[in-house]
């Protein structure tokens, strides 16, 4: 039997068919838009029934005992022990020293509304998750400019920058857009320090010094508007500072900042030119620009690209999106007046958006440990793995040894849940059903269905909140009694069911797809115009116009002791077998641990004398890993690449061990862990 559904493996959503025999999930295959004999493979999909049925998931919930080790207990024992800790904890501190650390594995659509909801409901203001390091970071720097995050068309472009993404090993839907796009003649443009894939077949390929991104993107916005190759009328009517744009951009000519960033002027001057008239023309923009102390005013650089070359809402440029009429569940009324979120150091993130919440999860350590603003002394983590995931990871699991209590919700045994005090096991994303932010974000909904059922004794992360929430007296707040119900509820508004969405498998749309929108309502900033100035931003203290008062001194960590750590660090790759620190303890995913290795330049590796094989050791101030090394051209001379997650195998390969969190983006409160000065020595 097959059966329709959305794979939640990793954040990409791809529609899937899954082969269901006799209630046990057989294969799932992805659907394309290329026929199947050229399709790029997900090994993650490939695997799926592996990880559904791996001996090491968790299928009863877990209690630590006196003795420090696990036993099994029923869910009711589980649940009552956790609720009595949330009710104790509010007694005696606050409920604001609850925390719920959110990880990516659960989707950020409905459950991570189901969660705000709980938490604010309860009284607490921290519901934090990871969005600083990874993509609500970059949102928040493009609804500041245009008032959302654009959504790239490179089926219909003429020319295609990839900016700090590789989706041939994140999203193999959009990459094959991206290869259907050149076959039918697109330009591609690709920035990346690394030669991924993308950049091998690029018709311009900028292999740009890490963190630096936003020195290129101005130095583009200078050749675009001293050239006159700008939209001369889009800018004219829809946009606001553009003196005051390319003012601080004529500071960062390409003579002037290509050497230092590794680039050749010439082409710098290129990529611009092709990009600025060659229409239309979107931007891939990814991960590649998290992580990076500067990483808001860069991503707001090259947002301003789109504006400026006239790409906004265009057929093949970058479209605004349609969020689907949804009621807003969460409840943040309910919070105390004046209670702040441990984030309360950066209010304009917290609040650019009505549903995103709090996201700076570095401050959820300085919470525990050093009690600012406020201490946290109950965690609970959800689907996600900070002792692997975290920068500082020796700070990190300081802090969750200095908690009272400790909760985890995971498919898996993680290194972060062999700390927990009680561990509750998830469904997979085949075994429940949801409403993935994916498809809440845009016009056309699709359902995530359930087509197995749970196993062991796991249970859908719906379902675990819900019970959760009724035991510390949140019933009337929780009347749901199956997750069709909440999902019928809150998509009321925009007419659309449950039952309408099983029987409408390829979507529905709640909103009629609209190009241009912004000439019947304007943009959804204060303004209506694309905001190269932002009132928002001065008004904050924060600099109005990207870079205005010059680049950033030291964008790198460790950079002021380069003289003992002269080696650039970058943190890489994303290996397509796995999603972050995910599925390392599936066997025919790990591959005799292949990939876990370090990329050396073969310039380097005459001198320190390594070779492929050797195992190094890479020192920052913060520790130390070992790992093999494989000899590569894919990283720029003085540069090593250190693969990611695999801290969950070992914790000798844990890259956080060298990433440092004390300096932060003081909008976004991102820390620098994509680059950093270390230093190598063969073992």
């Amino acid at each position: 039997m097959k059966k329709d559904t959305i794979c939640r493996l990793c954040s990409s959503c791809c529609p899937i068919e899954a082969e269901i025999e006799n209630g046990r999930l057989i294969s799932a295959k992805r659907k394309s838009i290329v026929p199947d004999n050229k399709q790029l493979i997900c090994p993650k999909l490939q695997a799926a029934a592996d990880i559904v049925y791996s001996s090491q998931r968790l299928k009863r919930p877990l209690v630590k005992n006196s003795a420090g080790t696990f036993q099994e207990v029923s869910w009711n024992e589980a649940l009552d022990t956790v609720a009595r800790r949330f009710l104790q904890v509010k007694r005696v501190s606050g409920p604001q020293s609850v925390c719920w650390l959110r990880g990516m594995a659960a989707d950020w659509g409905a459950p991570w509304d189901y969660v705000n909801r709980l938490m604010n409901a309860f009284g607490s203001p921290n519901t934090i998750g990871n969005g600083s390091v990874c993509h609500v970071g970059r949102e928040c720097a493009h609804t500041i400019t245009y008032g959302a995050m654009t959504v790239p068309l490179p089926q219909d472009a003429r020319c295609i920058l990839v900016w700090g993404k590789n989706d041939r090993d994140t999203n193999p839907a959009a990459a094959e857009s991206i290869l259907q796009a050149r076959q039918r003649g697109a330009t591609l443009i690709v920035v990346d320090p690394i030669k991924t894939s993308l950049a091998a077949h690029a018709d311009i390929w900028l292999q740009i010094k890490p963190a630096h991104d936003g020195l290129l993107a101005m130095a583009m916005i200078h050749e675009i508007i001293s050239q006159k190759r700008y939209d001369a009328d889009f800018v004219s009517e829809w946009t606001i500072g553009f003196e005051e744009l390319r003012r601080s951009a004529a500071q960062f000519p390409a003579e002037r900042i290509a050497g230092d960033i590794w680039l050749d002027p010439a082409a710098v001057k290129d990529a611009a030119r092709i990009y600025a008239t060659t229409r239309p023309a979107c931007i891939i923009d990814g991960n590649g620009l998290d992580m990076q102390l500067d990483a808001f005013d860069a991503t707001r650089a090259v947002g301003m690209l789109r504006a400026l070359t006239g790409n906004l809402d265009v057929t093949g440029g970058d479209f605004i999106p349609q969020p689907v009429p949804a009621r807003n569940i969460q409840l943040k009324g309910r919070l105390p007046a004046g209670l702040k979120p441990v984030t309360g150091d950066y209010p304009l993130f917290n609040e650019f958006h009505p549903t995103w919440g709090n996201h700076v999860q570095s401050c959820v350590v300085d919470a525990i440990l050093d009690h600012r603003p406020y201490q946290i002394t109950m965690l609970v983590c959800q689907s996600g793995n900070p002792v692997t995931s975290m920068m500082d990871a020796g700070r990190v699991e300081r802090a969750l040894k200095k908690l009272d209590f400790l909760v985890v919700i995971d498919m898996f045994m993680t290194q972060t849940a062999r700390m927990a005090d009680v561990i509750l096991p998830t469904a997979g994303c085949f075994e429940k059903t949801q409403l993935n932010r994916a498809f809440l974000r845009n016009g056309l909904i699709r359902i995530q269905d359930q087509v197995i059922e749970p196993l062991g004794e796991s249970w859908p992360d719906w379902k675990i909140v819900f019970e959760l929430g009724r035991r510390i007296g949140l019933e009337k707040e929780f009347p749901w009694r199956t997750v069709e119900d909440a999902i019928d509820h809150q998509l009321e508004p925009a007419g659309i069911t449950v039952k309408m969405l099983r029987e409408n498998t390829a979507g529905v749309r709640g909103v009629e797809m609209a190009f241009e929108k912004h000439k019947q309502e304007g943009f959804n900033t204060p303004s209506g115009k694309v905001e190269f100035y932002s009132e928002a931003l001065a008004a904050h203290g924060y600099p109005p116009v990207p870079y205005a008062d010059g680049f950033l001194a030291e964008p790198i960590s460790f950079l002021d002791q380069q003289d003992q750590y002269p080696i650039l660090g970058i943190s890489g790759a994303r290996d397509n077998r796995f999603t972050h620190s995910q599925f390392h303890q599936i066997p025919p995913l790990l591959l005799g641990r292949k990939g876990c290795a370090i990329d050396v330049h073969p310039v380097d590796a005459k001198t320190y004398e390594v070779a492929d094989g050797d195992r190094i050791r890479v020192e920052t101030p913060r520790g130390w890993i070992v790992m093999p090394v494989t000899i590569s051209e894919v990283v720029h001379p003085g540069s090593i690449r250190i693969p990611w997650g695999w801290g969950e195998v070992d914790p000798d390969y844990n890259l956080n061990r060298l990433t440092d969190d004390d300096r932060r983006n003081p909008v976004i409160g991102e820390p620098s862990g994509r680059s950093f000065m270390c230093r190598i020595s063969k073992m």
